[in-house]
Formats: C-alpha cells, sequence, structure tokens
C-alpha cells in the first residue's frame, strides 16, 4: 500500500516562504510525474505545479516565478518552494504523484496541508 504523506505547511506573513514536503512510501516500484494541487475555501481543487521523473516542470500562472517545484527520486520525495506568499495562495495544498507498485500505475494523494497566508 503507498502512502503520501506532507508537512510544511502553516501560517506565514504575505512575502513569506514556505517548503512543502511530500514523501511517498510502500511498495513502490517507481514514481512518476508528481504535483502539488490547492484548494482554497469554496473552490475546486487546482494544479499548482506538476515535475516529471526526468525534472521538466510546470506551474500554473498564479505562482510562475514564487513558486519552484523539485524531487529526489531517491528518496520518493518531492518538494515546492513557495516565495512571495500572497494571501490568495492560501488554500490546502495537497500533492498528487503516478506510482507504479506491483499491481501496475496508479494516482495517489497526499492528506494535504494546510497554507494561510496573513498578516
Amino acid at each position: 500500500q503507498v502512502q503520501l504523506v506532507e508537512s510544511g505547511g502553516g501560517l506565514v506573513q504575505p512575502g513569506g516562504s514556505l517548503r512543502l514536503s511530500c514523501a511517498a512510501s510502500g511498495s513502490i516500484f517507481s514514481t512518476n510525474t508528481v504535483g502539488w494541487y490547492r484548494q482554497a475555501p469554496g473552490k475546486q481543487r487546482e494544479p499548482v505545479a506538476t515535475i516529471t521523473r526526468g525534472g521538466t516542470p510546470t506551474y500554473a500562472d498564479s505562482v510562475k516565478g514564487r513558486f519552484t517545484i523539485s524531487r529526489d527520486n531517491a528518496k520518493n520525495t518531492m518538494y515546492l518552494q513557495m516565495n512571495s506568499l500572497k494571501p490568495e495562495d492560501t488554500a490546502v495544498y495537497y500533492c498528487n504523484a503516478y506510482i507504479q507498485t506491483k499491481e501496475g500505475i496508479a494516482g495517489y494523494w497526499g492528506q494535504g496541508t494546510q497554507v494561510t497566508v496573513s498578516s
């Protein structure tokens, strides 16, 4: 069974920084594309950033130049460095990963971590 465990959320002032981490554990053969999504109150979950196994990132226009996604394949861990945070970045952030196990490839979600940007 695969689990994704997130950490690093919290309360930060506008202009501040946070770093989210997401570690995958279980009977993992390989991890393919991974990404971060967020859901603000009353809104749908939206993609923030994704990164392929080879390291090619994509970003939502709203976070380009402020957020950086990265991964450590050896540790089955992904990261989201968030700089110049704005109040509109406030949301629950979820990690997502396409993981190959002996049963095949499937998408998995973390439990979510709250990020609040407020003065």
